[in-house]
């Protein structure tokens, strides 16, 4: 079933308090994902949607469950499976804020990497709506800390994405505990026989909606991207902010914390900048927004969520300072710039792990992205004097010109100094630090001036081996590993190099500058029933032939090998 008819949120039969909160963040009409699920699951049927993140697939169920779910009792009746902890968080966060006209409904998010404490508690309060991982929801159910089996409803947020990273016998064991009355939805990007297979064994009669996302961008917006590593980002942008003649820009971040501390960063460095995210009050919403419109403010600082319905001719560049996971994000945010028949830049910032996700934007959106030049100190420091020889033209018209002609003409008699002198002193005055940018230094010098970077390989990321203690006998598979450290530690896809499985341990490249929390949880991360023990792997003994790991990584140095077990292009 394809349904392409946008609705009034009025037509689709929810709860008002619910209506209301859709209201609050700025949702006017339902989005074709919404249009076509919320009827089916308001009526009670289970659904079936193939659609891509970003298509408003988060509201497309949240809403009919806060709508039918009865917040009297104190115990589990929605459960959301999602593949990842960031996906988790967001969902939860999103059941937040539809549910904030109903004071009595808890959300919990349960993941790895999180303490069991906070959850435990959670638990124990009695939360209604529970977004998980799903091996942290094996472990609650293991640990019988967790009751599903009087569940309500269940959904499946990117069921293939949940199988491609390992997790089909976790969700089967999940389902398999739940009630055969339960209502499920299950969303997925695309359809592989294995989610054609969980469909029809645990979803009956089933609405089928399908929705094609949006991937056209303006022909007017110039799109270009920078590659540039993450500890390097903010220096990047100080630069293009220096070199680039914009008039207002929108910089595009994934968290709330984001957006006040880059906002306040760009504050220090003498920009005008503010950050606008989901914490905001409308009221100083609206009043940031203003100032944008306005000219008082350049630049804002803003999550997805938040630049929502915004619309000011003014914004001339977006920057996408935080890559997006998906493309239809993407097309969202750039088409923030190049409004009322004006041009636009976008730009985008691409760490070296992360070129798969700038393929996959150019792919579905059929444009190639421009590669542009981190802009060096030369550049910087010619905008500079242009700008200072600028503010001198602008400052002889000035009105007040011959007052402080007199009082210098004074000065320079009385002390016998030169009118040049005297100008270079007062205009020492008005910079604050030195005014002129270091030359870069040369690339050969670079290596040892930034240690980081003597560990990065030659195509770019920067990994190490590390060595788990389980392997072939464990009958483990690249997936599960792909999906078990990514949950505990907050790794992507794109963090994960070489995996090599041999009979009792494996060997994973991962980023090399893994801090020791991360290495810590990782530690204790298990894949079914076996501890990984992950620990940094140092090779085996070096013999007089300089043997190493056969047939697997043994120097973080190394370029992965993309046709090694575990492909890191397929994880």
């Amino acid at each position: 079933m394809t349904n392409d008819h946008a609705k009034s949120f009025d037509d689709l039969g929810i709860d008002d308090r619910v209506r209301r909160a859709l209201d609050d963040v700025g949702y006017e009409t339902p989005s074709p994902i919404q249009a076509a699920t919320i009827p089916p699951l308001m009526a009670g049927r289970d659904v079936v949607g193939l659609a891509q993140t970003g298509t408003g697939k988060t509201a497309a169920f949240a809403v009919p469950i806060l709508s039918r779910i009865d917040t009297s009792a104190r115990k589990p009746a929605a459960l959301v499976l999602a593949p990842t902890r960031e996906l988790a968080l967001q969902v939860a966060e999103a059941f937040g804020r539809y549910a904030v006209h109903i004071p009595e409904l808890r959300v919990l998010p349960i993941y790895g990497g999180q303490s069991y404490g906070v959850q435990l508690s959670g638990l124990r309060r009695g939360a209604q709506v529970i977004v998980g991982t799903p091996g942290r929801v094996i472990d609650h159910l293991d640990k019988g800390t967790l009751d599903i089996s009087e569940l309500e409803f269940l959904v499946l947020d990117e069921a293939d994405e949940m199988l491609t990273m390992g997790f089909a016998e976790d969700v089967e064991r999940i389902l398999s505990d739940t009630p055969d009355s339960k209502q499920v939805a299950l969303f997925s990007a695309t359809m592989p026989k294995a989610i054609g297979r969980l469909a029809q064994k645990y979803l009956h009669d089933p609405a089928e909606v399908t929705v094609k996302s949006s991937t056209s961008t303006a022909q007017n917006i110039t799109q270009k991207f920078l590659q540039v590593s993450h500890q390097r980002k903010l220096d990047a942008l100080t630069r293009v902010l220096e070199v680039e003649q914009f008039d207002g820009m929108i910089v595009f971040v994934r968290t709330k914390s984001a957006t006040e501390e880059l906002a306040e960063k760009l504050r220090a460095r003498g920009h005008s900048a503010m950050a606008i995210n989901g914490d905001m009050v409308q009221a100083q919403r609206e009043r940031t927004i203003n100032q944008l419109k306005d000219g008082s403010l350049d630049i804002l600082v803003a999550t997805d969520v938040a630049a929502r319905g915004l619309d000011v001719d003014r914004i001339s560049h977006v920057v996408n300072y935080d890559i997006p996971h998906d493309t239809e994000s993407y097309v969202h945010r750039i088409g923030r710039t190049g409004r009322a028949g004006r041009s636009g830049t976008a730009l985008l910032f691409v760490s070296p792990r992360e070129r798969h996700l700038l393929r996959s934007i150019e792919k579905a959106t059929r444009q190639s992205l421009t590669e542009i030049d981190l802009p060096s100190a030369e550049d910087v420091n010619a905008q500079r004097v242009a700008r200072f020889a600028d503010s001198i033209t602008e400052n002889l018209a000035s009105d007040n010109l011959d007052l402080f002609r007199g009082l210098v003409e004074n000065y320079a008699r009385e002390h016998d100094v030169t009118m040049a002198d005297i100008a270079a002193a007062l205009a020492l005055e008005t910079r604050d630090g030195a005014f002129l940018m270091s030359p870069d230094p040369p690339p050969g010098e670079r290596r040892e001036r930034e240690p980081r970077a003597e560990r990065a390989p030659r195509g770019g990321g920067s990994f190490a081996a590390y060595r788990i203690a389980v392997g072939r006998k464990h009958k483990v598979t690249p997936g599960a590993i792909v999906g078990a450290i990514a949950n505990e530690g907050g790794l992507s896809r794109g963090d994960f190099g070489n995996i090599s499985i041999r009979d009792d341990y494996s060997i994973v490249e991962l980023p090399a500058d893994l801090d020791a929390d991360t290495m810590a949880l990782l530690k204790h991360t298990r894949i079914g029933r076996n501890s990984i023990d992950l620990r940094r792997d140092m090779g085996p003994p070096r013999t007089r032939g300089g043997g190493g790991h056969k047939g697997g990584p043994r120097d973080g140095n190394r370029r992965p090998n993309p046709k090694v077990a575990g492909r890191r292009g397929k994880y």
